[in-house]
């Protein structure tokens, strides 16, 4: 592991990584929003990031992995400012207000999803996919770019969109974020303009990914197999394997601390070890 710090460190000195895009996820599992900056909560997530979430009878969360290309298929669009959220289906746009719209929407999605739909609102904490890391996930654009010429007729914001990142760094070689996290000596710390990070692991993945982010059709069965592949033959130096219980990982999990709520991370913004 120390071999690959230094040469982590050598590399690091010959680049100039800096914040790119910014996306957020206003409803877990619908499209995200692309902003100029973001707020830290609390919680160490960001402002707006799954703020809402779809739940069932049973009060559990709905999302891509069980509604699959139901959910899938809806395009979303969320004014911020305004609460403005427009959704596209087949039978046309639908138009919301929120939150004082919340009621019809949730019997909307009941309507569309064939089955009774309640609406969550947590804008303290959102709800993150990883209640132990519920930080930003970090992926760099170069990453994306790999990963996409792996496979024939994927687009790299067709990869984007697939694996759902929150921040996007540039100025870096593809898989630079794995040197963010160590299986030993703790959490590594890392600056995204004056917000201090702490990288925890590798984000594993789900089943989600191997659909298309449009119809949520499954066109490729082998896409987990060759990625896992791919993703293990081309695992950098400064990667260190034993984070890795298995190679279907992309992009880095983090913690923020709570006394670096409040401040804002914004594109351009520097990247520093």
């Amino acid at each position: 592991m120390q071999q690959a710090l230094a040469l982590c460190l050598v590399v690091a000195e010959t680049m100039y990584p800096q914040l790119t895009r910014i996306n957020l996820y206003p409803i877990k599992s619908l499209d995200p929003i692309g902003v100029s900056e973001a707020v830290v909560l609390h919680t160490g997530g960001l402002s707006h990031d799954r703020e809402y979430c779809l739940r069932d009878q049973q009060n559990v969360i709905v999302n891509s992995k069980i509604a699959d290309e139901k959910l899938i298929s809806i395009r979303s669009e969320f004014n911020l400012g305004l609460g403005d959220l427009v959704l596209r289906t087949d039978d046309g746009p639908h138009f919301f207000r929120m939150p004082q719209e919340k009621h019809e929407l949730e019997k909307w999605f009941s309507k569309y999803l064939g089955q009774p739909i309640s609406l969550s609102r947590n804008v303290l904490g959102g709800f993150p996919d990883d209640n132990k890391a519920s930080g930003p996930t970090l992926v760099s654009t170069a990453t994306i770019e790999e990963t996409a010429s792996w496979f024939d007729g994927i687009t790299t914001e067709e990869i984007r969109r697939r694996f759902r990142c929150n921040l996007e760094i540039d100025g870096v070689p593809a898989f630079w974020e794995d040197h963010l996290f160590e299986s030993t000596g703790g959490n590594i710390s890392f600056r995204i303009g004056d917000t201090t990070l702490e990288g925890v692991k590798p984000c594993v993945r789900c089943a989600v990914p191997q659909r298309d982010s449009f119809s949520g059709e499954i066109k490729d069965s082998s896409f987990v197999k060759i990625f896992a592949q791919r993703r293990e033959e081309t695992l950098p130096a400064w990667a260190d394997r034993e984070c890795f219980d298995h190679f279907y990982c992309l992009s880095t999990n983090s913690v923020i601390s709570q006394s670096e709520a409040g401040r804002v991370l914004q594109v351009g913004d520097a990247v520093v070890l």
